[in-house]
């Protein structure tokens, strides 16, 4: 019987994978002063497989970073060395895995910024409201300080390498820091960081040069989302920037690109738009993950159709720790707590209290 599209193996790099499956960046906001807790060793190892492909929840590069409270860092000592304990409970289980490295920008409270200063970005413009969140008024990065953040990204690769992580996914989506320079409906700079595409998308380049450079291409992913208007930060021409953005990524020979489907996905169905990802997909010549909200058959369909390399599945991972066990027995899935996504009265429920199928009575 032919394998699943899902379940067939692929080469990325050095890493031999065991199935296309891979579990995309969850923010789970389960941190306690930045520290990733014991909690998130069961988290992450019931959700790993032998062959199998993790990236971290956002991960912090700096004590300005965070955009809200409850996510991890790994830019001080105390993270690294809670990651570690973390990094290998995956690996014992056979998974790779990788840190998403990721700096809010201007999706920030006063909170969540040392000593309730302003946030970052490449701008002085707030952001629209979202989730609702009271963002606060960005502050305008200068030259300068533009390139500190570029080495607060190294300095936070280098240090999930001496975690233990096998790389790291750098976060250029959903409407954060790198993403903010990227959109022209957010970069409203004169300067050599912004006006046209190729100044807008110069930080980025940067940081991704800047961590290929400290700890190796075959090491280093990027996610985007040109598609993605969140909190204001739109483009006038997403597949222009998306499709820039593959090109330019060839020149690192970065292990992978990560882009986020230009759709909405709600629980039930899926609102498609006349946007394709296959431009970007043709132009970017390593590994191709894509995500989006699927579900086990439009995932097939895409592997199958040579749309992506590999798949990301956020909810239903969260919500199934074997869930490609599940997708090769066809079996039913449990259903996702929206309400404990970001947080749970108890530390437990709603974060590795979600059956696996061995567990649940017949």
């Amino acid at each position: 019987m032919e394998t699943m599209p899902l379940l067939r193996s692929y080469k990325m790099g050095n890493f031999e994978l065991n199935h296309r499956m891979v579990l995309a960046p969850l923010t789970r906001c389960r941190a306690v002063g930045s520290i990733p807790q014991p909690n998130a060793i069961l988290y992450y190892s019931q959700r790993s497989t032998d062959g199998g492909f993790l990236i971290s929840e956002a991960t912090g590069i700096s004590e300005t970073a965070h955009g809200f409270i409850g996510p991890p860092g790994i830019w001080k000592k105390e993270q690294v060395e809670a990651w570690k304990s973390i990094v290998q409970a995956v690996h014992e289980k056979g998974g790779f895995f990788f840190c998403q490295i990721w700096h809010a920008g201007r999706a920030a409270t006063y909170k969540s910024q040392p000593n309730g200063a302003a946030p970052i970005s490449c701008t002085d413009k707030g952001c629209a409201p979202s989730h609702g969140e009271d963002w606060a008024v960005p502050r305008r990065l200068s030259v300068d300080e533009i390139k500190q953040i570029i080495d607060d990204y190294k300095f936070a690769a280098r240090n999930a390498i001496e975690a233990g992580f096998d790389g790291v996914e750098i976060h250029g989506a959903n409407s954060y820091l790198i993403d903010q320079f990227m959109k022209d409906q957010v970069n409203d700079r004169t300067d050599g960081y912004g006006g046209t595409l190729e100044k807008r998308c110069r930080f980025a380049l940067e940081v991704v040069k800047a961590v290929v450079d400290e700890i190796g291409a075959e090491k280093v992913g990027m996610r985007i989302s040109p598609f993605n208007d969140m909190m204001g930060a739109g483009d006038s021409d997403p597949e222009a920037l998306g499709l820039f953005m593959a090109e330019a990524l060839n020149k690192y020979e970065i292990l992978y690109l990560h882009l986020i489907e230009p759709r909405i996905v709600d629980d039930d169905y899926i609102i498609k738009t006349p946007y394709s990802t296959l431009p970007m997909r043709r132009a970017f010549k390593g590994t191709f993950i894509s995500a989006g909200g699927y579900k086990k058959e439009d995932g097939n369909k895409a592997i199958d159709e040579d749309h992506a390399d590999l798949i990301a599945y956020g909810r239903l991972f969260l919500a199934n720790p074997d869930l490609p066990k599940r997708f090769a027995i066809d079996a039913p899935l449990n259903k996702y707590d929206r309400a404990t996504f970001y947080s749970s009265p108890d530390p437990v429920v709603g974060y590795t209290d979600y059956p696996f199928l061995d567990q649940i009575s017949t």
